[in-house]
């Protein structure tokens, strides 16, 4: 962790530093504090918000929930603008900017050059990640890219639907060295690309690069080619927590998941209200990939009073038993459950009535839990951020 800090202070913008230091560690922690408070008493406003601004993308990758319509959807920006203004008014100082690929929403930048009280973090695979783009990255100074790094070249291309992706992508991760940017990946582990990206020798190649943090998701089956056989096993999932656990604190790097607690037990961010999504059209749903929403937020909304007033997001706990992810263990149930609410489909294809070929092997791991070892992630997920948000 010592050597962790000591990269980070070296080769990045002491500016940015500061700026991902007080915005997203100290409010960051000060809202989970009080989420963890109030939640039990009938909820509250969620201390981290990923907001998708548009289904406009660049590749079509495998597993992918966004769906690509003609014409695409961009959020209009003045709604953006108040989600973010009346968030802040809540206290938030975090939010995840998503696509499609955000880079391609044109009115981006003006958007958050008028929120420099908070930090935002870009989730992007890092084609239009160009050298200007990083440049404009740092005069912001409140935002992290967060690069998806799906395999190495022969999966990457595969997987995502194009031509030297996995290039490209470090591209996009040497531009933002150049600027002196705090630099994220993002990878979703899947059963094609386990063996890639599950081991010291990727986030070895990251750190050669200048990443500072390395996120890990788990592979959902899900959009237009779900791909369900690329879901993990319990081996694989097992396996997945073992390295985590064992690598942190071993390489000068942050090592992030969204899914264990400090005990090893399973985490739904939905389900514990610490993270809901708001995608283009500006319906809130749990989670990206699980879509549906009872509630739609416009420029006049009163979006505190609509988190505190949704049943359907309360109650998202009853179907995410001990932790795990609804779309793994049981999708017919989260789609029982959207009808029994009275939800509204929003990404336009429904849950397949059909579990996954590997249904059951969501991150819980009932009986067998691995604890974190590193005293310093134990102490962030004991007190503070849990898991830290979710992507999906």
């Amino acid at each position: 962790m010592l050597r962790a800090a000591l990269r980070m202070m070296r080769e990045t913008d002491p500016r940015l530093l500061i700026q991902l230091a007080w915005k997203v560690g100290v409010h960051g922690s000060r809202l989970v504090a009080r989420h963890r408070r109030t939640f039990r008493e009938g909820g509250t406003f969620p201390p981290f918000l990923f907001v998708s601004v548009t289904n406009r993308c660049n590749l079509q990758c495998t597993g992918c929930w966004v769906e690509q319509t003609d014409p695409p959807v961009d959020m209009p920006p003045d709604l953006l603008d108040a989600i973010l203004s009346r968030a802040e008014r809540e206290g938030n100082r975090f939010f995840g900017i998503m696509g499609g690929e955000p880079l391609l929403y044109e009115p981006l930048f003006d958007v958050l050059r008028r929120h420099r009280r908070s930090y935002f973090q870009l989730f992007t695979n890092g084609h239009r990640l160009t050298d200007d783009v990083a440049a404009v990255l740092r005069r912001l100074g409140n935002v992290t890219p967060l690069i998806s790094i799906e395999g190495l070249e022969e999966e990457s291309d595969r997987r995502r639907g194009g031509a030297a992706v996995f290039a490209r992508s470090m591209e996009a991760v040497a531009a933002c060295r150049r600027h002196r940017l705090v630099i994220g990946t993002a990878t979703s582990v899947c059963a094609a690309n386990i063996d890639d990206v599950v081991n010291e020798a990727f986030l070895r190649g990251l750190i050669r690069r200048g990443v500072h943090y390395a996120w890990y998701y788990i592979y959902r089956p899900a959009g237009r080619t779900p791909a369900p056989e690329q879901a993990l096993d319990r081996a694989q999932v097992r396996r997945l927590r073992r390295f985590l656990v064992d690598v942190r604190g071993t390489l000068p790097l942050l090592v992030v998941d969204a899914y264990w607690d400090q005990d090893g037990r399973a985490l739904c961010p939905a389900a514990a209200g610490i993270s809901h999504h708001i995608n283009p059209m500006g319906c809130i749903e749990p989670c990206p990939p699980a879509q549906f929403a009872c509630d739609r937020v416009t420029v006049d909304t009163d979006l505190a009073a609509v988190f505190r007033g949704s049943r359907f997001l309360r109650d998202f706990g009853t179907i995410a038993e001990g932790g795990g992810c609804v779309l793994l263990d049981d999708p017919p149930r989260l789609a029982r459950y959207a009808a029994a609410y009275g939800a509204v489909d929003t990404g336009g294809r429904g849950v397949d009535a059909t579990p996954p070929a590997r249904c059951g092997c969501s991150h819980r791991m009932d009986g067998e839990e691995i604890p974190e070892r590193h005293w310093a992630y134990r102490l962030a997920k004991r007190n503070w951020f849990c898991g830290f948000g979710s992507y999906g």
